[in-house]
């Protein structure tokens, strides 16, 4: 699968995602620092799964309905920085959704995650990163799980990888660096982390209008497919589940 994140800079970069939707074909965007409200309900072939509604710099999800069908989306808020009590810029840092990829037929988990800029220290992002980690087990419980985003984190990233590596999951950094902004903050801002998948590559796109560059991850699961539920099941191959009944199944978007 191919999965594209990008921060678009309190929205400045908007006008670039169909583009970047038709160019690179992703089958999921995952967006950071949003506006929300007027995010359109489609990006070329990609629909909105759902976004945050808390926040000054959203959050959301789109992803290719011809290739997986949303079980539930659903919004974290994360340990709050200073910054975070003082500016307010977001109360939500972590966007995730459950999916059924048809055609691999199994189920996994996407997220957007933004963590808190570098006014905060690291170890509160690392904070962040795990909490986050925790939310989306419970979502997905056992599932091949991506988060992509801004995590903020352009040094003593072995560090970060470590203690990733400890709470099960994989850091994988793109091939350059993602951010270019500042002089002394240039770097691999951009990441993804990632459990039950193989990360083939993380390219980092031509720079737009935003201070951050987007990513593109490709990814493939690493074990055999594994329906976690008799809903998803269903939903992957309806005419095979005749018999299964999903009305006591969660599918809010």
């Amino acid at each position: 699968m191919r999965v594209i994140s990008y921060n678009l800079r309190k929205n400045r970069a908007s006008g670039e995602l169909v583009d970047l939707a038709e160019r690179y074909s992703p089958n999921i965007l995952c967006l950071q620092e949003c506006n929300t409200v007027d995010l359109p309900a489609e990006v070329g072939n990609l629909h909105l799964a759902d976004s945050t509604h808390r926040n000054r710099l959203g959050l959301a999800i789109y992803y290719r309905r011809d290739r997986f069908t949303a079980i539930r989306t659903q919004t974290f808020a994360l340990k709050k920085s200073l910054h975070d009590r003082v500016a307010a810029p977001a109360h939500e840092r972590l966007i995730a959704t459950r999916l059924v990829d048809n055609v691999a037929q199994r189920e996994f988990v996407v997220a957007s995650f933004h963590a808190a800029p570098l006014t905060a220290l690291n170890s509160l992002r690392r904070n962040q990163i795990r909490s986050a980690h925790e939310e989306l087990s419970v979502l997905g419980p056992g599932l091949p799980t991506l988060m992509v985003g801004d995590y903020n984190y352009p040094i003593f990233q072995g560090k970060l990888g470590n203690k990733v590596n400890q709470s099960g999951y994989d850091l994988t950094l793109s091939d350059t660096r993602t951010y270019t902004r500042y002089k002394f903050f240039r770097g691999h801002f951009d990441l993804a982390t990632s459990m039950g998948l193989i990360i083939s590559n993380v390219e980092t796109l031509p720079q737009g209008t935003s201070d951050h560059m987007p990513i593109l991850v490709t990814a493939t699961y690493s074990d055999e497919p594994r329906m976690q539920t008799d809903a998803a099941h269903h939903l992957a191959n309806p005419a095979a589940s005749e018999s299964v009944s999903i009305d006591g199944a969660d599918f809010t978007i």
